[in-house]
C-alpha cells in the first residue's frame, strides 16, 4: 500500500525519519506527543494491511463449519512504521502480535459470529496496541510547577556540592599548612 490518501499521516515529519528510541530528542518527543493526542481508532486507515477470513474454532453449532467469520489482519512493517512515530517501532516489534519471520503484525479475532464485527475487533486491537505502546514509550509532559521544583532542587544540590568541595579543600589546606609550619 502506498502513502497516498492517508491525509494527516503524510504531512507528519516523522514519516521520513526513523531515529532510535535511546537518542530521542525533545523535538521527536513533542512530535510523538502530538501524534498521541490526535490518534484515535478512526485514524487507522482501513486499507492498511491485508484482511483474510477463515472458519472459527470452538463450539458454535453448524455455523462454525459453514461460515468464514474469523478475521485475520496482517499489517506489514512497511505499511505500519511510516504511520507511527519512530519511538514506537521497537515496542511494536516486541508485541505479542509481531511476527518477525513475515515482518508483520498478525491480529486475529473470532469473538463474534459476524464477520464485520470481527474485522472491527481486529482494528480495535490494533488501535489498543498502538495506544499502549505509545503510553509505555512516550513520557508525559512536565508541568511548569514540576519544572520549577526540579530546578530549585538542582540548584540546592549544586550549592551543597560546591559547599562540600570548599569544606574538603579547606580541610586539606589546613593539613598542608600545619605540616610546613614546624
Amino acid at each position: 500500500m502506498g502513502l497516498r490518501g492517508l491525509g494527516f499521516w503524510v504531512r507528519t515529519p516523522w514519516l521520513r525519519r526513523h531515529a532510535s528510541t535511546k537518542g530521542s530528542s525533545d523535538h521527536e518527543l513533542e512530535l510523538a506527543r502530538t501524534w498521541l493526542k490526535t490518534f484515535n481508532s478512526k485514524s487507522i486507515p482501513r486499507q492498511i494491511g491485508e484482511l483474510s477470513f477463515s472458519r472459527s474454532s470452538g463450539p458454535g453449532g453448524q455455523n462454525v463449519n459453514k461460515v468464514n467469520t474469523k478475521a485475520t489482519l496482517k499489517v506489514p512493517w512497511t505499511d505500519l512504521f511510516p504511520l507511527v512515530p519512530s519511538l514506537l517501532h521497537s515496542q511494536l516489534r516486541a508485541s505479542r502480535y509481531a511476527s518477525e519471520r513475515s515482518q508483520t503484525l498478525v491480529i486475529q479475532s473470532d469473538e463474534t459470529r459476524k464477520q464485520a464485527s470481527n474485522v472491527d475487533a481486529c482494528f480495535d486491537k490494533l488501535h489498543q496496541l498502538l495506544e499502549d505502546a505509545a503510553k509505555a514509550v512516550i513520557p508525559g509532559e512536565t508541568s511548569p510547577e514540576q519544572k520549577d521544583r526540579v530546578q530549585k532542587l538542582q540548584r540546592a544540590q549544586n550549592e551543597a556540592r560546591i559547599k562540600a568541595k570548599k569544606l574538603h579543600s579547606s580541610k586539606k589546606g589546613n593539613r598542608r599548612g600545619s605540616k610546613y609550619d614546624d
